[in-house]
């Protein structure tokens, strides 16, 4: 993991085409700013996580099985 300081304001890149700013600072808490691509998803960790684990669930589905029979007929 890299670690990086950063001030109000200042801003990194990633990729040329990804930039985050820091856009405000209060306690323990960052607000920042993400401008990508619209192709790009870009997701709070715990979203994703759960995004994951209902893919993850859909495919071990009984209904995916019954689906595929269905298909089979």
């Amino acid at each position: 993991m890299l670690a990086l300081s950063r001030k109000k304001n200042e801003a990194l890149v990633i990729n040329n085409d990804i930039e985050i700013t820091i856009l405000e600072i209060k306690g323990d808490q960052v607000k920042i700013g993400i401008n990508a691509p619209k192709e790009v998803p870009v997701y709070r960790k715990e979203v994703y996580v759960q995004i994951q684990k209902e893919n993850e669930e859909a495919m071990n589905s009984d209904s995916l099985n019954a689906l595929a029979d269905f298909f089979n007929k």
